[in-house]
């Protein structure tokens, strides 16, 4: 039955109900939520934020060896974790306030720096293995990421928004406290434009030359988008830059120089879908593919006897820490089964039940005692982009149930908020935590009073979701209804899109419902046309066909030419019986007056009758 059904008719109530409930709604809230770290000064900070600021998470997410290869320390649900290679139980190293990420070992084995997050900025931090004191790295109130250690230890390199608000890498030595450091490079604007970067260069990612001379990051130069390629410079001030390995990446390369000096692995999506390791000779030369598989795989460490590389990986959706050897390929999987917790811990089994006890799926937040975010271990973990600081000193972290949940928690008091869609109350409600206890929550949903006949009149959609974008995760149809049905949405359009040479769901597109569409669900995938020079289009109900390619107007390639504009690709879009909208058209209040390169085509397209909804939000 879903195979056949004609979703056209479909399209016009749910972009016309998206469009309502947004103007009534969110217009007043929007001026008083500001975005995440808000002192960062580099454009569509969705996409840095998705792909390169560490992210709250259930798995995973960093990873750093002690000296003598043994163990591991990483990061996981906001906390540093220790576990011996071989072993299934894992030591708890810090418990906040705020949220950890990014470790990496002393050469001394004594300390660890780590960035955390916490009260709106991130700084670094180190931690005294013996003791389990943290002291501060930095005190600048800017964002700080991926500290690296000099292989002598005298030394930490580190990315900072000081200064400018922009990435760029610092050194210092670990002698004085807090850190100030030199910057690499002296900053440079690019004379060329580009596409969703920033108009100065950048560095990220700093890895260490073996013999501590060198530093190998990465950088976008004369790069029209991405954030660049590979490049090593020596210390000194007069020391140049020079490209080891030249392509696109978007924020996940993270390079990591090997032992013995002449290998590189990072992550790169080069003619893929998906980041898989790669190798090159330090010097550069041609790069070969070390790993395979439509996932990713990011955030690689080589061994200290260069023998072995850990690396996080979603290839079972959520994320996963490896061991891979080299040579060989062999693989190791690190599970942190029985974990030893720094502070008492318990349990919090919930229930979720609609207005009439039946199980029912819902968004949940639960903060705890220590005033962090948790989720059960199985969940994905995900927090909006904004939010307003009167209300909130961070940004609201939830999962999604299918009915129930079990969480391990801090014990003393905690507050779960859980909410279905818009027909629903958002409730929230506070119990206590006994450590060594289980503490059973049964949550109802209550509906909204609507008014008659609505039910029958509209439908819950989405007409802008990307399944697979940013982001740390690997989804699937499937999870991607299950997410839908936690949000009381009735129907979803699964925008097929390309962010730089990557275009993930392509494989999913068909004309057709997806098979994973429910009773409830029903997901159905469309097409997001970029280009950027004209604004983005929403393509609703493709009969045939993606179109292809999928963007224009992106500087330095082939595609470089401005068409097809976006009449043309509305014209398109219309003989395969296509809604059209412009999604997302400005991300700020247009100003003709004064805006010499206002070139959003809205609104000559709605002139020529050849838009039929836009997204306001």
């Amino acid at each position: 039955m879903l195979a056949t059904l004609d979703i056209r008719p479909l399209c016009k109530p749910i972009v016309l109900l998206l469009v309502l409930v947004c103007l009534a709604s969110t217009a007043p809230l929007h001026a008083e939520r500001e975005t995440v770290l808000k002192q960062i000064d580099v454009p569509h900070n969705y996409y840095f934020r998705e792909m390169y600021l560490p992210q709250l998470t259930s798995g995973p997410s960093s990873v750093s060896w002690s000296p003598d290869g043994r163990q591991l320390v990483y990061s996981m649900q906001g906390s540093l974790w220790l576990q011996t290679i071989g072993s299934t139980r894992a030591r708890q190293l810090t418990a906040g306030p705020g949220y950890d990420y990014q470790p990496d070992w002393s050469p001394d084995g004594t300390s660890i720096a780590f960035a955390r997050y916490h009260a709106d900025v991130v700084e670094l931090q180190l931690l005294n293995l013996a003791s389990g004191a943290v002291s501060a790295l930095t005190h600048n109130g800017a964002v700080n990421l991926e500290p690296r250690w000099s292989p002598d230890g005298r030394k930490l390199a580190w990315v900072s928004t000081r200064d400018s608000g922009r990435f760029h890498i610092r050194v210092a030595d670990t002698a004085a406290m807090p850190l100030h450091g030199q910057r690499l490079q002296a900053e440079r604007r690019n004379p060329d434009s580009r596409i969703y970067y920033s108009e100065f260069d950048h560095e990220l990612s700093p890895s260490w030359s073996p013999d501590g001379n060198e530093l190998l990051f990465i950088s976008n130069p004369d790069s029209a988008y991405g954030t660049g390629g590979l490049w090593r410079r020596g210390l000194r001030q007069d020391d140049t830059a020079v490209a080891v390995h030249n392509e696109e990446t978007t924020w996940k390369a993270r390079p990591d120089w090997a032992p013995d000096g002449n290998r590189i692995v990072w992550s790169s999506y080069h003619g893929r879908q998906w980041h898989q390791l790669w190798l090159v000779h330090s010097t550069g030369g041609d790069p070969l593919p070390l790993s395979f598989g439509a996932f990713d795989i990011t955030a690689a460490r080589w061994s200290p006897d260069g023998r072995a590389i850990a690396y996080i990986s979603n290839e079972t959706g959520g994320l996963s820490l490896w061991v891979q050897q080299i040579p060989g390929g062999s693989r190791q999987r690190i599970e942190a089964v029985q974990r030893d917790y720094l502070q008492p811990m318990g349990t919090l089994q919930l229930q979720l039940a609609d207005e009439n006890g039946t199980a029912a799926p819902a968004r949940l937040s639960v903060r705890a005692s220590d005033g962090r975010s948790y989720a059960p271990d199985d969940s994905w973990m995900h927090a909006d982009d904004a939010f307003d600081r009167q209300q909130a000193r961070m940004e609201t972290h939830y999962f999604h149930s299918n009915g129930s949940a079990s969480l391990t928690l801090p014990a003393g008091p905690v507050e779960i908020t859980a909410w279905l869609g818009l027909e629903h109350e958002v409730q929230t409600v506070n119990a206590t935590i006994t450590a060594g206890d289980t503490t059973t929550l049964r949550i109802e949903h209550r509906a909204l009073d609507v008014p008659a006949g609505w039910s029958e009149r509209w439908i819950s959609g989405d007409v802008h979701v990307h399944m697979n974008y940013g982001g740390s995760y690997r989804t699937t149809p499937q999870q991607l209804v299950q997410q839908a049905r936690a949000e009381d949405l009735d129907v979803v359009f699964n925008l097929v899109v390309n962010k730089e040479q990557r275009i993930p769901d392509i494989r999913h597109f068909s004309p057709d419902p997806d098979p994973a569409s429910s009773a409830e669900v029903l997901l159905l995938h469309a097409q997001e046309f970029h280009t950027g020079y004209w604004g983005h289009l929403g393509l609703l109900g493709l009969d045939d066909h993606l179109l292809l390619p999928d963007f224009s107007a992106y500087p330095g390639t082939a595609l470089a030419s401005p068409y097809p504009d976006n009449a043309t690709v509305a014209d398109l879009a219309h003989q395969q019986n296509a809604l059209v909208g412009y999604v997302h058209p400005y991300d700020a209040a247009p100003d003709p007056q004064n805006d010499q390169h206002l070139s959003n085509a809205l609104p000559i397209d709605v002139a020529l009758g050849k838009v039929d909804y836009y997204e306001v939000s």
